[in-house]
């Protein structure tokens, strides 16, 4: 088997394992709210598969037959249908996660985030969010 065919997808699998822990970590809720995800996504990913299309029946796009599988879904490879969804979902992740440092601060965000648990709650500090409380 040649490796090379699926590097596109082993790129798309790798940004996913790498914004991965920003969910947990940092506390960013993206996986966490599926219908927000989906209403996020999906008109992203309505205008790129259609400006894809367009842009391959026009003979302005290709692909690249060395590295992706030649699976397709119409004229349009499944590795660049995987691309509209990681990429903004990856954004969406370092987004919310860079929202929360800036809103709590390092240490409040690890708190947030599944770590809080671990931590020991801040000496002198009222909680305040229903949530907070809860992880405290």
């Amino acid at each position: 088997m040649d490796v090379d065919r699926f590097q596109y997808l082993i790129v798309m699998a790798l940004c996913v394992l790498i914004t991965l822990p920003l969910e947990f970590v940092l506390d960013a809720r993206v996986y966490r709210r599926p219908r927000r995800l989906l209403r996020t996504l999906l008109p992203t990913f309505v205008a790129f598969v259609a400006w894809d299309v367009a842009a391959i029946r026009l003979g302005h796009w290709t692909f690249s037959e060395r590295y992706t599988t030649g699976w397709k879904l119409g004229n349009i490879p499944v590795e660049e249908l995987t691309f509209f969804v990681v990429i903004p979902l990856c954004a969406l992740l370092s987004y919310e996660a860079v929202r929360n440092v800036l809103r709590l601060g390092w240490l409040g965000t690890l708190r947030a985030g599944s770590l809080g648990r671990l931590l020991p709650p801040e000496p002198g500090r009222r909680v305040g969010s229903e949530r907070e409380r809860e992880l405290v």
